[in-house]
């Protein structure tokens, strides 16, 4: 009787122990499903098209303030524009595939 006592609280505790670790590798999973979901790329895709923006006005500012020489604005502002219109096409076409 009292080895079948140790047995089941043995039992019960692993088992306890083994649900929380089931529930806390469940719970990362739906953080990473929900981290690479469409939905969550495409956020992602729009915030770094309009942090590029941004830093494209900001470079575009710099050319009109005279902080800058038309040498170095002309390279930096293609770079920042081609990176733009890439991510800005890539946005497009998932967006396109994923509605129709």
């Amino acid at each position: 009787m009292e080895l079948r006592n140790q047995c089941r609280i043995i039992r019960t505790t692993e088992l306890a122990a083994a649900q929380e670790r089931l529930n806390e590798l469940e719970r990362q999973k739906m953080e990473t499903l929900k981290f690479y979901s469409p939905a969550s790329l495409l956020h992602r895709l729009q915030e770094a098209m309009n942090k590029t923006e941004e830093e494209s006005e900001s470079l575009h500012r710099q050319l009109l303030d005279r902080e800058i020489d038309i040498g170095a604005f002309v390279q930096k502002y293609k770079k920042l524009r081609t990176t733009y219109h890439r991510r800005a096409l890539t946005h497009l076409a998932v967006k396109t595939s994923l509605t129709g």
